[in-house]
């Protein structure tokens, strides 16, 4: 097993402008590669065929192994291609094989992690083509608005395996004021081997779109409490792989949710979280809340907003 870096990968803190008010959309993208929820003892071994074998105990105490191959990196947004996704066998060989211990005589060839630091690593190794496989653990599916979770489904401990060798996906991102000045916002944009990445439709429990993302907005030492809370999340845009968003109060709950807090969701820091496209990592972006209202500085914001959305109707307003 080799462990992962705990630093998150950070795009440079970009100077620009955006706003939107916050989604309670509560039905995020579907994981494209999660082996496993609130997994324990996580080991990750590669052998000589490409073949990654995942072991770690489930949530009922069982050890799973399992069997992944056949991905690496990602297909661009536009280039009709099947987007990239691992074949798994959770028998840990017998489904390929018909090898009921095929688990137990893997030999793994994966050296030390050489790759870019990156966030929720649990484990990670380079093979011998230079290829990097990556374990990242992380609480994708939260409710938004700082709210306790009310769902079974809620703060799972999601596992994602990734395996790659290009450049990696792009994640811009920048506070920003919004609506004159009197709240704060983020936007960005997501990019894989220089094109937007984005989808043809929202997902949702029952549709998927392996192409779409969401940007999970975090927020650190808020009016909803200490620590991190999770305040929105945006699904890139179709033609930009942009979002933008403001943290503004919320009075009336959306569908399903017990009550939100009517307050503002602005914090100390705030964070952007998504899963890389095909089978690449997740990235992160953090930075430091913005001071008092700075009309040269806001200038600065909104040519780079307009860089990133400009003729973006969903946020024309948001400027």
């Amino acid at each position: 097993m080799r462990s992962c870096y705990k630093r998150p990968v950070r795009s440079a803190l970009l100077v620009a402008a955006v706003v939107a008010l916050a989604t309670m959309a509560t039905t995020p993208a579907r994981a494209s590669q999660t082996l496993g929820r609130n997994a324990t003892n996580v080991q990750l071994a590669v052998n000589a065929k490409g073949e990654a074998l995942v072991t770690f105990t489930r949530q009922d105490g069982v050890v799973a192994h399992i069997l992944a191959w056949g991905a690496s990196d990602a297909v661009a947004t536009g280039s009709g291609l099947p987007q990239q996704r691992f074949k798994v066998d959770n028998s840990g060989g017998w489904g390929k094989y018909r090898k009921a211990n095929y688990w137990r005589t893997f030999k793994n060839v994966c050296g030390q992690y050489s790759g870019p630091p990156l966030a929720y690593g649990v484990a990670a190794c380079t093979a011998p083509d230079g290829s990097h496989w990556v374990l990242q653990s992380w609480q994708r599916v939260q409710p938004l608005r700082g709210v306790a979770a009310f769902l079974p489904s809620q703060m799972a401990w999601e596992l994602h395996l990734s395996h790659w060798s290009k450049p990696l996906a792009v994640l811009e991102v920048s506070p920003n004021w919004t609506y004159g000045g009197t709240l704060q916002g983020l936007f960005g944009r997501l990019l894989y081997d220089g094109k937007p990445v984005f989808g043809a439709r929202t997902p949702s429990r029952t549709q998927h779109d392996a192409n779409a993302r969401y940007f999970y907005i975090d927020t650190f030492d808020s009016a909803y409490g200490p620590g991190w809370k999770r305040d929105g999340a945006k699904v890139t845009h179709v033609g930009n792989g942009s979002f933008c968003y403001s943290f503004a109060p919320l009075v009336k709950p959306p569908p399903g949710y017990p009550s939100v807090p009517t307050v503002s969701g602005v914090g100390k820091r705030h964070r952007v979280t998504v899963m890389g496209p095909g089978v690449t990592p997740d990235l992160q972006w953090e930075g430091a809340a913005l001071g008092s209202y700075d009309p040269n500085a806001d200038r600065t914001f909104n040519a780079l907003f307009d860089s990133f959305l400009g003729g973006d109707g969903v946020c024309k307003s948001e400027r």
